[in-house]
């Protein structure tokens, strides 16, 4: 059975039983992705849309990015097509299903902004259903097919966004550095402030400076979520929502 529709302040996830339902590292990836100066984009992986989606939204404002996103899973690419129909920003936004090495290997155009929500359990068992096998597991896209896809898609001013544990963001930078990506803006994520960081989100590109370090929490020491992670997010999460 599906899960039921998520409703943004303006817009509406409708989620498919055979792709991951809404959660909040695509929410974080989509609200905290710099999207300064970002003439175009793509979302790699895109599941439901809501990192795109967000993406779209937060360039109402300013000259409006074309936005692609591409699935490996063609749940996910009919999934996400159906969102961005029904979606403000319809007239620029596409999906396409493809695995990105063959994407990027076949490109003739750069992004001046990559989003990225990667499979990251490598070391695990792979899961019995095969939709969270293709969605969850590495072995679909493994970090250093990943690093040299981003390498190719990006233009010269280009940043990719991730998020990722931290153990796989720490291979991610090394990876990256052998390829001339450099780690240029990290925040750490924490589900409660005692408690240790679940998830990093990281910024890819060519030059690592300026450098810049952040924290946050996303619940208070209480049950509600915390005014930065609020901050963040109340543009799009409706109030009391989570």
């Amino acid at each position: 059975m599906a899960p039921p529709p998520f409703q943004f302040k303006r817009f509406r996830i409708e989620q498919d039983a055979a792709v991951h339902a809404v959660g909040i590292d695509g929410v974080l990836l989509g609200v905290w992705a710099d999207v300064t100066n970002a003439g175009s984009v793509l979302d790699i992986g895109t599941g439901t849309g809501v990192a795109a989606l967000i993406v779209a939204q937060r360039t109402d404002n300013q000259p409006a990015p074309p936005i692609l996103a591409i699935d490996l899973h063609a749940a996910a690419v009919a999934c996400a097509n159906r969102n961005f129909r029904a979606s403000p920003w319809a007239g620029r936004m596409q999906v396409q299903q493809a695995a990105v090495q063959t994407f990027a290997a076949a490109a003739t155009r750069t992004f001046d902004l990559v989003v990225c929500n990667p499979p990251y359990f490598e070391g695990s068992k792979p899961s019995p259903d095969p939709n969270r096998r293709i969605s969850r597991s590495g072995q679909t896209l493994r970090l250093p097919e990943l690093v040299t896809a981003a390498r190719t898609l990006l233009s010269g001013q280009g940043k990719i966004c991730l998020i990722m544990p931290p153990t796989e963001a720490r291979k991610l930078y090394q990876l990256a550095a052998g390829q001339g990506l450099y780690c240029s803006r990290i925040l750490e994520v924490h589900g409660r402030p005692e408690k240790p960081v679940e998830r990093l989100l990281v910024q890819l590109e060519r030059t690592p400076y300026p450098f810049s370090r952040e924290v946050i929490s996303i619940y208070d020491t209480g049950n509600g979520y915390s005014e930065a992670f609020w901050n963040l997010t109340r543009d799009f999460y409706l109030d009391g929502q989570g």
